[in-house]
């Protein structure tokens, strides 16, 4: 069984840095096999992909809202994807899920996800 534990959400103020942690873990799976991406889902919005990194990390993908101050990464030695947050504005109130797809470019990663984690929360006060 696959699992894709995010951690490192939180309450923090405008302006601020978080840490999120993607933690994949399962017998059979190779996480060097998987491109992996970072989408959030704000209240009453849809989910939305703003990161992504191909297999080896030589690939990288956001989208503009989110340039500049986001940095994705990943460690194949560790299992794990990150998402280095800086200058967190409220509007980057949301919760943040992984994601690992073993087929198709970044771009489609929210149709062709096999896997994703239970998501974790961050809130930005103003």
């Amino acid at each position: 069984q696959v699992q894709l534990v995010e951690s490192g959400g939180g309450l923090v103020q405008a302006g601020g840095s978080l840490r999120l942690s993607c933690a994949a873990s399962g017998r059979t799976f190779s996480f060097n096999d998987y491109t992996m991406g970072w989408f959030r889902q704000a209240t009453g919005k849809a989910r939305e992909l703003i990161a992504g990194i191909s297999r080896i990390g030589s690939s990288t993908y956001y989208t503009d809202s989110v340039k500049g101050r986001f940095t994705i990464s990943r460690d194949n030695t560790k299992n794990t994807l990150y998402l280095q947050i800086n200058s967190l504005k409220p509007e980057d109130t949301a919760v943040y899920y992984c994601a690992a797809s073993m087929s198709g470019p970044i771009s489609s990663l929210r149709i062709t996800a096999n896997y994703w984690g239970q998501g974790t929360q961050v809130t930005v006060s103003s």
